[in-house]
């Protein structure tokens, strides 16, 4: 297969994709490898319907590899993720309003064009937390205590654009981090970026039904096959609060083959398996996983497919709002 991989110069030398383009090529699949944020693009010829079985999104939010990536999708080429599946979790406050309306635990969510109108949030919201509608890798979160640290705060937000607050999550100090691939969900827990502690290392954990469950509907509402979801265990549950469309896979066992294998996938179905639904469909990854599509040539052994060893319930019941707190010491990120 022909593929094409549009990579910021922010993961130039990421592990992730290019482990996964190395794995790819290893195959003996074609990987062109199109870096959006740092190329004169002539819009009417880059897109050359035909010329690729599928495009592939690796760039931080914000940046123009979205916009290239629509223009494929738009041309009537795959795209993985589908390209609207990104935009609608890319953009934070969009993603918020989708969620929530589905019944997945999100946070009350609001969204401002200019940072002075967070002054109409009531008192009684605080703590917030506050970052960039488009923000991406913990970038500009800022964790509020008061009105009156908001003010402060005013003009290092005047520069972000579109603004989203959420009233503040009591947790533990660390993030449980899903990861979904290839119909597959890997749990492992790291530090909050709120909470940074440079003892606590990312590592694998069990994952409860309840966050299986939880992440598995993320997909499907939002129509995501590859991706990660953030959840934190708060006094009322677990609550999402971030989804990532292509994140690291960070400890997930044979993360380049299975990634690979995932993009050959979805690249020869023509598009992707998730669909956005209602929160009351049925989970999509509740079934075993399809069968790993075979690589152009022989390739190195993997890992067998890990079987999720319980059943996904059909819907996820909406989270009730978070517990308010009192203003905490140390603000900001």
């Amino acid at each position: 297969m022909r593929l094409c991989f549009l990579v910021e110069e922010h993961y130039r030398h990421d592990g992730m994709p290019n482990e996964v383009i190395g794995q790819l090529t290893a195959w003996g699949h074609r990987v062109d490898v199109v870096r959006p944020g740092g190329s004169l693009l002539r819009m009417t010829e880059v897109v050359d319907t035909g010329a690729h079985d599928a495009w592939v999104l690796k760039t931080v939010s914000g940046g123009p590899g979205l916009t290239l990536l629509e223009a494929a999708a738009a041309a009537g080429l795959t795209t993985v993720n589908d390209a609207r599946s990104i935009r609608g979790v890319r953009d934070k406050a969009l993603a918020a309003a989708i969620g929530r309306g589905r019944g997945l635990p999100l946070p009350p969510t609001y969204a401002v064009a200019r940072p002075e109108s967070l002054r109409e949030i009531p008192a009684a919201e605080y703590p917030l937390v506050v970052k960039p509608a488009d923000g991406s890798s913990g970038r500009a979160v800022h964790l509020v205590s008061s009105p009156e640290r908001l003010e402060t705060l005013l003009p290092v937000l005047a520069g972000e654009g579109m603004l989203i607050a959420q009233p503040y999550v009591p947790n533990s100090g660390t993030d449980i981090k899903v990861y979904a691939v290839g119909g597959e969900l890997f749990a492992t827990e790291r530090c909050s970026p709120l909470h940074p502690d440079p003892a606590v290392r990312e590592r694998r954990v069990p994952l409860s039904s309840e966050v299986a469950a939880i992440a598995a509907q993320v997909g499907a509402v939002y129509g995501l096959d590859l991706y990660g979801v953030d959840v934190l265990l708060g006094p009322d549950g677990p609550v999402v609060v971030d989804v990532n469309d292509f994140p690291s896979f960070r400890q997930v066992p044979d993360a380049a083959a299975r990634v690979a294998r995932a993009v050959l996938g979805l690249a020869r179905a023509g598009g992707g398996a998730a669909t956005a639904v209602p929160a009351t469909a049925p989970l999509p990854v509740s079934a075993a996983p399809a069968p790993a599509p075979a690589p152009a040539t022989t390739a190195t052994a993997t890992a067998a497919p890990v079987t999720l060893p319980y059943t996904l319930p059909l819907s996820i019941p909406a989270q009730s709002p978070p517990a308010q707190i009192s203003a905490a010491a140390g603000d900001t990120v």
